[in-house]
């Protein structure tokens, strides 16, 4: 039996936190190992217990969530960050994911996404609450398939699909958003991770964070 993902909530708002804590304790492969009301127990609790996954709301006060993720990725770059907020700024999700944030959700579809986005920064992905993702998609399209960014034996739709997976999207979700089918995301994903020798989405992940495509939001 596998051992179970360890996590640590942080949020200064009881209801949120109590309902947080509902989310995470109803998954038999999650353990929730902490609780934090503040940033700065949040930050010393994280040190002691050292979580796979910390969930942080980004607006605490004293040391909001981007502050507390840039220390995290200097001290314990091994504790995958998962931010919970209001912003739906895009300007404010690159800055997230420029401090090392691994998991951007929304806090008002925390109850719809928040498992699955533990899970996707779990395995090495980074996840991007699929309202922002969408409007990320939209606003640049250019840019998501944009060869020389990522290799000349890209043909663009490898790229655009190989960008999209590294940004924690499943391949419904590519298909839908590049209105092709599943089975041609698949092709599209193997034969472009082919060219670039990646075998796994963690690999994938790190190079993408290299290319900085994790940046281009």
């Amino acid at each position: 039996m596998s051992a179970k993902t360890r996590i640590i909530l942080a949020d200064d708002h009881p209801i949120v936190l109590n309902g947080l804590r509902n989310l995470v304790q109803a998954e038999d492969d999650l353990d929730l190992v902490g609780e934090a009301s503040n940033e700065i127990l949040a930050l010393n609790l994280i040190r002691e217990i050292r979580p796979d996954v910390a969930v942080i709301d980004v607006s605490m006060p004293e040391l909001n969530g981007i502050a507390l993720t840039r220390r995290l990725a200097n001290e314990m770059p091994f504790v995958r960050v998962l931010v919970l907020t209001l912003h739906e700024d895009l300007a404010f999700v690159r800055q997230a994911v420029q401090a090392g944030v691994r998991g951007y959700v929304l806090k008002r579809s925390a109850a719809e996404c928040l498992i699955q986005a533990i899970r996707a920064v779990v395995i090495g992905g980074v996840y991007v609450d699929p309202s922002i993702a969408n409007r990320m998609i939209g606003a640049s399209p250019k840019r998501w398939h944009k060869v020389g960014a990522i290799g000349p034996d890209l043909t663009e739709r490898e790229a655009g699909v190989l960008k999209l997976v590294a940004l924690g999207f499943t391949n419904k979700e590519i298909a839908r958003q590049l209105d092709v089918g599943v089975k041609s995301v698949e092709t599209y994903k193997a034969r472009g991770a082919a060219k670039l020798g990646l075998k796994t989405r963690a690999e994938l992940v790190r190079y993408a964070s290299g290319q900085g495509w994790l940046a281009e939001v």
